[in-house]
């Protein structure tokens, strides 16, 4: 582990040395194995993530750009799809409840993974292809000269060292060293989410034989495993994911839209999650004697934000320190992928003499596009209607549909090319996030009507929605127009109330929903 020295001069300091640093260092050594780079690492360890599942973009960026395929099916669990568990007051137990998810295993690899194990992996990598690691070191200041060297401040054991390099890759996270330093840093107040969440032991099996003697029928719909999916559940406001984790924990946490969701007063972080959860009769049966690690529960507020400025001539930003929406579908690693990728080639270019004016303009005007869109298009009023199992049923068949055929085909069929387009920014992909952003409105809308009349989630019990899935064939668009065509159908039978009403403000009241609230439109 190297120490920072005064006046030392460096191609590349990264601030972080978690995936999305450590994965542009080795992105970097790949092409060009002199390059003289220092990681800097503020932890003694990695620690857990909000999440830790990945979807098909950030899979091939593990697997074809990183090399980690071995590594993942030795240390990780193979993911099997995304499934989604609702309820409302009928629904009594696990079986009562309706459920969308796949009916069979997973076509195209994804991955259940303990961020803290895969980040400390890409990090020894990086360090064995020759990058420099300080490790419990953090950087004070950074100060920037456009296409000249860069100052780094850096304080390790009780010091203040001050090296120099012509690139700064900031890689910190939601520290977001950069964007705060420099003031780019906003806050997504037009999403105001929170996330509690904690590793779990004593779960029940999913797949296990007391379940399956418990609900026979319940066990027979399912031909794959439920066990190794992305689990849901869903509730007004709220959503909560299990994932489980090799060697036995499961990574569970909640995260509410704070306009619709009061999360309850008193007692340790730990107990009140449970105690949110158990409400759900999924959680109830799986988690009943389930355990939180103590000392492993966290909360973060106010979960999304962005940088107005993501590249200059001596600095990029990458992953969370460059912007974070959501967790839902896990957009995480696939930022990472994108950003890492682009940043990469950006220094690659530099260091050959290229002039990297154009690129810098175009990583720029990029990425803040897709954030945009991409949090218009998924994610803005989403919690409006996310507890609806008719209404998520319907948006889940074309948000999934859309990102397969649109987004996650690109670099498996066209290789590293399909990670340097962030989503939503290449001229195919427009329409089709105007088209992903009208449905998505229209949901919320209906749901807001439905709320107002004391029917939202009335078909929350009792139904099973079990899907073959997608692949990259054309053939498998067909989900996608059945799909829009029971949008068309729900449009003549209800949508028709908010065709010409603006949208309402809603405030939460206490209700007797999961005791978190419902949310009444105010006047």
């Amino acid at each position: 582990m190297a120490a920072p020295t005064r006046g030392n001069v460096y191609d590349v300091v990264v601030i972080g040395g978690a995936l999305s640093g450590a994965s542009t260092a080795i992105l970097l050594l790949r092409e060009r194995p002199g390059l003289r780079i220092l990681i800097v690492e503020k932890s003694a360890a990695f620690t857990r993530r909000v999440g830790e599942a990945t979807v098909e973009i950030s899979t091939y960026f593990l697997t074809h750009s990183l090399g980690l395929m071995q590594y993942l099916n030795e240390t990780h669990l193979n993911k099997q799809g995304l499934r989604f568990w609702f309820a409302n007051e009928q629904s009594k137990t696990l079986a009562e409840g309706s459920e969308i998810g796949g009916r069979y295993m997973a076509r195209v690899p994804a991955f259940l993974v303990d961020r803290a194990t895969m980040d400390e992996e890409v990090l020894r990598r990086a360090c064995g292809m020759g990058a420099e690691l300080c490790r419990m070191a953090n950087v004070q200041t950074v100060e920037l000269a456009a296409g000249g060297n860069q100052k780094i401040s850096i304080k390790y054991q009780d010091r203040l060292e001050q090296v120099e390099s012509r690139w700064v890759v900031d890689a910190s996270g939601v520290a977001a060293t950069l964007a705060r330093q420099q003031g780019w840093w906003r806050a997504n107040t037009e999403h105001p989410t929170t996330s509690v969440w904690s590793r779990w032991k004593g779960v029940k099996d999913w797949d296990g034989i007391d379940l399956a003697k418990k609900f026979p029928c319940w066990a027979k719909a399912c031909y794959g495993t439920r066990g190794t999916a992305t689990n849901h559940l869903m509730g007004d406001g709220w959503w909560a994911w299990m994932i489980a984790l090799k060697g036995g924990d499961v990574s569970i946490g909640v995260v509410f839209d704070q306009r619709i969701v009061n999360w309850p007063e008193g007692g340790s972080m730990g107990q009140r999650l449970k105690e949110f959860l158990l409400k759900h009769p999924v959680a109830r049966e799986l988690m009943a004697d389930a355990e939180w690690t103590e000392g492993d529960v966290h909360w973060r507020k106010n979960l999304p934000y962005l940088s107005t400025t993501f590249a200059g001539d001596g600095f990029s930003l990458v992953g969370d320190a460059a912007g974070f929406i959501d967790p839902f579908y896990s957009p995480g690693m696939d930022w990472i992928a994108f950003t890492a990728t682009c940043t990469a080639q950006l220094i690659l270019a530099q260091q050959r003499g290229e002039s990297i004016a154009a690129k810098l303009q175009m990583n720029n005007l990029n990425f803040s596009n897709s954030y945009k869109r991409w949090f218009e298009a998924i994610y803005q009023d989403k919690y409006e209607y996310i507890g609806d199992y008719e209404l998520l049923r319907l948006a889940f068949l074309m948000d999934l549909g859309c990102y397969y055929l649109g987004v996650a085909s690109q670099p498996f069929k066209r290789g590293v090319v399909g990670l340097t387009e962030p989503i939503f920014t290449t001229t195919p992909s427009i329409p089709f996030y105007y088209f992903i952003r009208t449905y998505n409105r229209r949901f919320a809308k209906m749901a807001r009507s439905r709320r107002a009349r004391n029917c939202l989630g009335a078909k929350n019990n009792g139904r099973r929605f079990m899907f073959k899935g997608y692949s990259f064939a054309p053939g498998s668009a067909m989900p996608i127009v059945k799909a829009i065509a029971g949008w068309g159908l729900l449009e003549l039978k209800e949508g028709w109330r908010t065709w010409f009403q603006s949208k309402k403000k809603v405030s939460a009241v206490p209700g007797p929903m999961h005791d978190t609230a419902i949310v009444r439109p105010s006047p």
